[in-house]
């Protein structure tokens, strides 16, 4: 059985962040927002609307480090399919 996982310290304040920021992309604020509902929250997952703006935001070289740190922690988090 796969462990469950919750955003962390470092990544809910990396998306408080990117939330607080001018200069993020309404996709990035989106993939914050769905890592902070996940903070300590198991049971929580990130849908596939969000895990696609996350993985957009991972290959975006443009995005910062902060968004790219919550993306990769949004996707993480992603329903997995059952083997």
């Amino acid at each position: 059985m796969a462990k469950s996982e919750s955003t962390g310290k470092k990544v809910s304040s990396a998306a408080a962040k990117v939330l607080k920021s001018k200069s993020a992309s309404t996709a990035e604020k989106a993939v914050a927002a769905s890592a902070l509902t996940q903070t300590r929250s198991p049971k929580e997952t990130t849908g596939k609307a969000v895990a696609s703006k996350a993985a957009k935001i991972l290959k975006d070289p443009k995005a910062s480090k902060e968004a790219k740190s919550v993306a990769a922690s949004a996707l993480t988090q992603k329903i997995k399919k059952k083997a």
